[in-house]
């Protein structure tokens, strides 16, 4: 069974922080994507467990950090400087194919059940 599993979500006021968990299998890829009511789902950030490079959405550059944790299989997304807009549920997602970041959800066939990340104004 393949299982992906989200920590970390919450509620805090605009300028807050939050860091988002993820534990998956020993994947190459790890991405977080995010989606919103009425909007399709968004990727947020990436990162290829082998050598820790990252990828990041013009919409989080400098204010998020994806990181890998002590253990291979758990990656960290460091939230900065939250906006409303990046309130969502969150989720972590990989796929056995994917050597490479792909933003496409489509490419993406193992998910976690989501995180609720939500920022007041």
């Amino acid at each position: 069974q393949v299982q992906l599993v989200e920590s970390g979500g919450g509620s805090v006021q605009s300028g807050g922080s939050l860091t988002l968990s993820c534990t998956a299998l020993d994947y190459y890829v790890i991405g977080w994507f995010r989606q919103a009511p009425g909007k399709e789902r968004e990727g947020v950030s990436f990162v290829a467990m082998s050598d820790g490079s990252a990828y990041y959405a013009d919409s989080v550059k400098g204010r998020f950090t994806i990181s890998r944790g002590n253990a291979k299989n758990t990656v960290h997304l460091q939230m900065n400087s939250l906006k409303p807009d990046d309130t969502a549920i969150y989720y972590c997602a990989t796929d056995p194919r994917l050597r490479y970041v792909s933003v496409d959800h489509s490419d993406y066939s193992y998910w976690g059940q989501g995180t609720q990340v939500t920022v007041s104004s």
